[in-house]
């Protein structure tokens, strides 16, 4: 079935906020070049959305449909053939949503206009959110968008069944029939109890094994159950046999004897300890007191010892103080005459800068004057140009614009040419001779030629004589006299007497705007900067300084000082201070060096003097100690002391570690811990056996052994079935995966078909390349040279150029079919070289033969050279508007 778009119209659609409609869309090749931003890709959009988007939507691509902004209804009306029928769809969208479709059954609005279309294009309701070109049917694969061509992509699930009708007959009965959906159907709903889409295990699977994992639970809980009660039994043995033992360690006396004897033991210990804590504060007291007496002895040593080495190292610092003296002081002296010769260089130099700069100062005073009087003679200059430019300025303006020329050329025209045909369509009469008596409409003529324009009455004494020019002099009477008040109408307005005058006028006004230049030259010559009187360029400043020299003093006269000399004087005075100025900081830097070899013995005397004070201070506090006096004789009683106190104290450790009250009390403790450990060993026993004895007497009668049996049949039945299903399930999936096998190695001989029709179009491009196409009849690779690239590997714009042939050889298959074709491309094969686009292109207009094809491009160079119809997009014209103020009012 042939499907031909005959004309476009959108209103308020995105970027077309006004109407637009693009018409005279023909059968074949249809190219439309505009350049980016025109709405190309709109277009492209709109129609989509004219077919395929139900208008009651109000998803995401229905609210983008909207221009930015703006609250409107967006509006697309398409006209078109489908199988030699014309149709109009007409769809408006948001804002008072409607359709309307007229075909050959008629009219139809809202969902009966809405499934005609779908019956028609082979389309389903798309219930996404922006748009799924997969829902579209044939149409989403042939009309390509900007860029989705630039990878070679698999048809829809519509296209792919379409396809497959269409191969049917070539390639026999196909695995995908009702019958093969009815087995399938029922093998899913059976695999899916047993496995997952994943191919994890689910439900039935699941079941068994739970029962298996329970009945193994049951039974190792019966089993533990009975082995418990088994080992119950063997535990009442053992503790029987622990409590026997336990009672006769505690019918045992022997650790009643042996603690009597530890606490014997503990008693003298505990005196032996007293005894060494005595003896060891003894031995504390007489050591203190000797450490005293000796740190006292050397305390005193010390300080003699620094007493002498401060007084030697105060003896020494000040020896070279000494000698370091005279050479201190004569560097302050010349540092102190330094300074003197330094300020009166500095006196000496501000009296030359003072004298330069007042020599400057009248310089600059005798320029000033100099520059004054220059600026006040081109001030003159300026006054009596600015009066000539204001002149010429008034007569410039009285220029008359050239359009109004040519209108006063134009009317002179039309009256000339009123007068030509005035006087070739009018009457004349002449009179000769005595015109005594002749009357012209009442009045006396008198000798001479006459023009008449109108009825005329002459009057020959008694006779009269009516003469009647032609009507078309009357018509141009009427030409003339109109043409002249226009003239003189247009004339009045210049205030010219005629159109001389007007040019005149022009060429004085030229002549004036010429001298405007010449002056403004002038003035600008006349105007420039004076750096000597702080004036700048131009003329506001030359009148702003003019004005400002009202109250300025007068320059004094007399002779201009020698500002060489006086420059000279003050490089000189310079040159004396500089020096003045080196010889201060030398005499500073003998100074500070000087000061800088006193300052460490400065240091030096004063440290070796406090330290001889603090050395004296000490010794003579400890010579006043009154136990420095009996120093020697008490320090050498208090060492034999020490002596005494440490062999008293050697006595009473050896005795106090013979008696260890520590050791003796932990013994007791062992002696007691034993005892209640036996005693609470005896107590647990006891109620260990009973609590034997109690589960013995309840566990015994529950008949454990029959539990255990039956939970171990339960369990090898639980396997058994977890066999079973298990089986089941593999057997469904090798069913399943059998099925699919089938299926696509039936599917699998539609790729031979659909190979075919599209190497006749790739092998143009390719030659003596092998296609290789997937399930989903997605062409996967090209084999060329015996060597396989998939697609993706491809260049990008060898997969642009695949991408379009192939959407030809669908169209092509579909065609064959009877389905509703027509190719769109927006902006195709951006990719392209120059020869594979001269190819392309040939290879289009070949399918335009065989459908209509339609190219939306921005490159009017590369498609220059193509025969096809070509259009642009342009605003309606008044019938669009009248059909669009219709569809409107219908609304």
């Amino acid at each position: 079935m042939s499907l031909r778009l005959r004309r476009i119209a959108v209103d308020g659609f995105r970027k077309f906020r006004e109407p637009m409609a693009i018409e005279g869309l023909t059968d074949g090749l249809n190219i439309i070049i505009e350049p980016n931003e025109t709405g190309k890709s709109t277009l492209l959009e709109a129609l989509r959305a004219a077919f395929f988007v139900r208008h009651g939507t109000k998803n995401q691509l229905a609210q983008s449909f909207a221009p930015y902004g703006e609250a409107v209804g967006p509006e697309i009306q398409v006209s078109f053939e489908a199988d030699g029928a014309p149709w109009t769809v007409t769809k408006r969208f948001l804002r008072g949503a409607t359709i309307e479709v007229t075909g050959p059954q008629g009219k139809a609005q809202g969902e009966e206009a809405e499934a005609r279309l779908h019956a028609l294009f082979g389309s389903v309701r798309d219930t996404s959110q922006k748009g799924d070109a997969e829902t579209y049917g044939a149409l989403g694969l042939l009309w390509v968008a900007q860029t989705d061509a630039l990878a070679v992509t698999a048809p829809g699930q519509i296209v792919r069944d379409t396809v497959r009708s269409t191969l049917e007959a070539e390639v026999g009965s196909i695995m995908g029939g009702p019958a093969y959906k009815r087995v399938r159907t029922r093998v899913d709903e059976q695999f899916a109890r047993y496995w997952s889409p994943t191919g994890q295990k689910r439900e039935r699977q699941n079941e068994v094994r739970e029962r298996v994992e329970s009945a193994e639970t049951a039974a190792r809980d019966a089993a533990d159950r009975v082995a418990g009660l088994e080992k119950t039994f063997a535990e009442l043995e053992a503790a029987r046999a622990r409590l026997k033992v336990v009672q006769r360690e505690i019918a045992d006396d022997t650790d009643v004897q042996t603690r009597k004897d530890l606490v014997a033991s503990l008693e003298v210990a505990r005196a032996a300890a007293q005894i060494l804590a005595t003896r060891r504060a003894e031995h504390e007291a007489v050591s203190a007191k000797g450490k005293g007496l000796e740190d006292l002895s050397e305390r005193h040593r010390a300080a003699t010892e620094a007493c002498d080495k401060a007084r030697l190292a105060l003896e020494k610092a000040r020896a070279s103080r000494t000698d370091l003296g005279e050479g201190l002081a004569t560097a302050k002296q010349r540092l102190v005459d330094a300074r003197a010769a330094l300020e009166n260089a500095r006196t000496a130099r501000q009296d030359a800068r003072a004298a330069l700069g007042a020599g400057e100062d009248r310089v600059r005073a005798a320029r000033r004057k100099t520059g004054v009087t220059a600026a006040r003679k081109r001030h003159a200059e300026l006054v009596e140009l600015e009066r000539l430019q204001g002149e010429a300025k008034t007569l410039a303006a009285t220029l008359i614009p050239a359009k109004t020329i040519e209108l006063l050329e134009t009317n002179e025209r039309a009256i000339a040419e009123s007068r030509a045909s005035q006087s070739a369509g009018a009457t004349r009469i002449a009179l000769t001779g005595d015109t005594a008596g002749i009357l012209i409409d009442g009045e006396p003529a008198g000798p001479g030629e006459r023009t008449l324009t109108s009825r005329a009455q002459i009057r020959l004494g008694g006779a009269e004589l009516i003469i009647t020019p032609p009507a078309s002099a009357t018509s141009t009477d009427e030409a003339l006299s109109s043409a002249l008040k226009k003239q003189q109408s247009a004339l009045a307005d210049l205030d010219v007497a005629d159109l001389a005058a007007a040019r005149a006028r022009n060429d004085a006004a030229r002549d004036a705007a010429s001298e405007l230049r010449t002056i403004a030259a002038r003035i600008e010559a006349t105007t420039p900067a004076d750096e000597n009187i702080g004036l700048a360029a131009g003329a506001s400043a030359l009148k702003l300084f003019i004005v400002e020299l009202a109250d300025e003093a007068a320059a004094g006269e007399g002779e201009l000082p020698d500002i060489a000399a006086l420059t000279n004087a003050l490089e000189a005075a310079d040159t004396v201070l500089a020096r003045a100025e080196g010889a201060q900081d030398s005499a500073l830097a003998a100074l500070r060096r000087a000061e800088e070899e006193d300052a460490p013995l400065a240091a030096a005397e004063a440290g070796a003097a406090s330290d001889l004070v603090n050395a004296t201070g000490q010794i003579a506090a400890i010579e006043s100690r009154p136990e420095f006096l009996s120093l020697p004789e008490d320090l050498a009683r208090a060492r034999e002391q020490t002596a005494e106190a440490a062999v008293k104290l050697e006595d009473a450790i050896r005795d106090a570690t013979a008696h260890d009250a520590a050791t003796i009390a932990r013994k007791i403790e062992t002696v007691d811990a034993r005892s209640r450990a036996a005693g609470e060993a005896r107590t647990k026993l006891e109620m260990e056996i009973a609590r034997l004895e109690g589960t013995i007497e309840s566990e015994g009668g529950k008949g454990l052994a029959d539990r255990e049996a039956s939970a171990r049949e339960e369990a090898e039945a639980a396997r058994a079935a977890v066999q079973r299903v298990t089986e089941e399930a593999e057997t469904l999936k090798l069913l399943r995966e059998t099925l699919d096998e089938a299926r696509d190695e039936t599917s699998a001989k539609f790729v031979g078909p659909v190979a075919k029709r599209a190497k006749r179009h790739i092998e143009r491009l390719l030659p003596g390349c092998d296609l290789s196409f997937s399930e989903d009849l997605m062409l996967d690779a090209v084999v060329r040279g015996g060597i396989s690239e998939g697609c993706g590997d491809l260049s990008r714009g060898t997969q642009e150029q695949l991408a379009v042939l192939t959407r030809i050889a669908f169209a092509d298959m579909l065609l064959e079919q009877g389905r509703p074709v027509s190719l769109i491309l927006d902006d195709p094969l951006v990719y392209a070289d120059d020869a594979r686009l001269d190819l392309m292109v040939e290879i289009l207009s070949e399918a335009a033969e065989r459908m209509q094809v339609i190219l939306l491009t921005c490159r009017e160079r590369a498609f220059r050279h193509v025969n096809a119809n070509r259009l642009t997009l342009t605003p309606p014209g008044p019938a669009v508007e009248h059909e669009v103020a219709a569809f409107g009012a219908v609304k």
